[in-house]
């Protein structure tokens, strides 16, 4: 344990976290997978254990706790070897939630946020678009006001907790003409009519609900506005910033796993005489993937302390998931190799754990748009700013 970012406290969370993951969650991950539904009482048990609240402010009804308890949550969320079960966990809290706490007022905070943290609520968030994927600018979806409603026209797509959530946090434009100066951020109810949505088939994340969405005519209140009208684009920037070193931990955690399965196996089976991690070759390339692992793990953990203590680190989250999402692609294939013809098992969890990975250099911004971002950084100089409410 790196007892530079992590303390006794942190030690005895992931322990007790574990034990509860082994508990309540591994026995029904195979079930999950296969239904591609999580069962709702989980839920629960997340939100009674407080899981759900650990970076939300106390003042807001969370833990208000740094931001390595969120790391530990989100490194053995991957090791239940379900990379949708863990999307649909913190997909609620780090997208969902995090723009109900940053953007949403008191009601909204009452109605939404607390029984989020409680397990009673599941949210979801709605920027992707048919037309519009990490081209967030370029969103179609409208959002016309009209006296004291919003009326909602448009469609999203790639939803995580798309489809069984109880609320969705939707981007939409409220001044088409303004381009992403005209993008509001609201919180609609699932139950509200013209809203309908449909299940998507997926290479992984099996048990999670991915959804496309629709919305036709929908009407919601002007008080479920988030934040200021024409802000949600700078709302959005600011907390992929989040997502993404979220998505850069997820990448090291899955890889390390993998790895540390990997030697385990190697250790047990034999050929030609003697155990694989015997064999020269073999050994050099698990030296290779574990120190590729350790630079990604050591750069997320720098990253998440800087966020922690209030820096912008859009720049360098987007670097953690570019760099971390394709290491993990790569550790993992390397790690189902090591296995030989049991790799390629359902019966072992490396066929899942790479199918899972490759979502990592698509989702919340696909690599070849990180790039971009990153090079106008780098090379143009551009800053970005954070929102202000």
């Amino acid at each position: 344990m790196n007892k530079m970012y992590f303390t006794e406290e942190h030690i005895a969370f992931r322990e007790s976290f574990q034990e509860f993951l082994k508990k309540e969650v591994v026995p029904h991950v195979d079930k999950w997978e296969r239904d591609g539904t999580i069962e709702r009482f989980i839920w629960g048990k997340f939100g009674e254990m407080g899981y759900f609240g650990l970076n939300v402010a106390e003042e807001n009804g969370g833990l208000g706790l740094d931001i390595f308890y969120t790391v530990i949550f989100l490194e053995e969320l991957q090791k239940v070897n379900s990379g949708g079960f863990a999307a649909a966990m913190w997909a609620h809290v780090y997208l969902a939630m995090t723009h109900l706490e940053k953007e949403g007022d008191d009601r909204i905070k009452e109605e939404y946020l607390i029984p989020s943290i409680n397990g009673e609520k599941i949210g979801c968030l709605c920027i992707s678009e048919p037309f519009a994927g990490s081209d967030v600018a370029g969103i179609r979806t409208t959002a016309v006001k009209k006296g004291d409603t919003y009326i909602i026209n448009g469609s999203k797509t790639f939803i995580t907790n798309g489809v069984y959530s109880d609320y969705l946090v939707v981007a939409a434009k409220t001044q088409p003409e303004l381009g992403n100066k005209g993008i509001s951020i609201f919180v609609v109810d699932r139950n509200t009519e013209g809203i309908t949505s449909t299940k998507l088939d997926k290479l992984g994340w099996r048990a999670s609900d991915t959804g496309e969405i629709s919305f036709d005519n929908v009407v919601i209140s002007k008080d479920n506005l988030m934040g200021e009208e024409g802000k949600g684009f700078p709302y959005i920037m600011q907390h992929f910033a989040l997502e993404r070193l979220v998505m850069g931990v997820n990448a090291h955690a899955r890889a390390e796993y993998a790895v540390e399965y990997a030697m385990e196996y190697m250790k047990e089976r034999i050929a030609f005489g003697k155990s694989l991690d015997k064999f020269q070759a073999l050994r050099h390339r698990i030296a290779e993937m574990a120190s590729e692992v350790e630079m990604c793990k050591e750069f997320n953990y720098s990253i998440a302390k800087r966020l922690n203590d209030g820096e912008y680190v859009v720049k360098e989250a987007s670097m953690s998931k570019l760099v971390s999402t394709k290491m993990a692609d790569s550790v993992i294939y390397s790690a189902l190799q090591m296995l030989g013809g049991y790799g390629y098992m359902e019966d072992y969890p490396m066929a899942r754990l790479l199918r899972d990975s490759r979502l990592g250099p698509i989702g919340g911004g696909t690599s070849e748009i990180l790039k971009e971002i990153i090079a106008k950084m780098i090379i143009d100089k551009k800053d970005y700013k954070p929102a202000t409410k």
